[in-house]
């Protein structure tokens, strides 16, 4: 029973604690009739009806079109690698190191005198001498030899620098590098040695 000293104070109690027994604010009753209503057209829309793409469908969208975007990027890229040349920005060139010292060094040493891989620091290239050639390696790798493909792992930009700095270690001198493994000398011009 309520307590007659005040009428909204129910007749039950926890560790002192006595209930009350009054109404809620009318803005959070029409808010919660709201938030069912809102519940019922949801479901309907979207699951008795299906006029909604559901989540997992809008995520496919979205991959689907992302993943057109990066392709039409990638061909783009591809397709100008014969024309690149190495860049010579600090930053590009240090973000390059840190590339070439993460993915790279395990095979070609970091000083890129060559381990498993080849010395990249000589003017002796199996696959070719140019800056060009250079790229399309990074880029396409060399599965007979080993040289995994970047291009799904590393962004154009991040394959551009690594190869711009590995072309300002041509000429270096890294102690005990590995032996020449091409007997033709890649040709030494001023666009490629600058």
């Amino acid at each position: 029973m309520n307590d007659p000293k005040d009428p909204l104070l129910m007749d039950h109690e926890a560790d002192g604690i006595r209930e009350l027994d009054n109404n809620l604010p009318r803005w959070w009753v029409w808010l919660f009739y709201l938030t069912i209503l809102f519940a019922v057209a949801y479901t309907l829309y979207y699951h008795v009806f299906m006029m909604g793409n559901l989540q997992a469908a809008e995520y496919k969208l979205e991959m689907d079109a992302g993943d057109k975007i990066k392709s039409v990027a990638l061909q783009k890229f591809e397709s100008g690698l014969a024309s690149m040349q190495p860049l010579k920005d600090e930053v590009v060139l240090a973000q390059g190191l840190q590339t070439f010292k993460t993915l790279c060094a395990p095979c070609h040493r970091e000083d890129a005198g060559g381990l498993v891989g080849p010395n990249l620091t000589d003017d002796y290239w199996i696959h070719g001498p140019t800056f060009a050639d250079n790229l399309k390696v990074i880029w396409n790798g060399v599965p007979d030899k080993g040289m995994v493909s970047w291009k799904g792992v590393l962004q154009p930009m991040d394959i551009h620098a690594v190869a711009s700095y590995i072309h300002t270690l041509r000429g270096t001198k890294p102690p005990n590098p590995k032996p020449p493994e091409n007997l033709a000398p890649a040709p030494t011009g001023p666009s490629e040695f600058e």
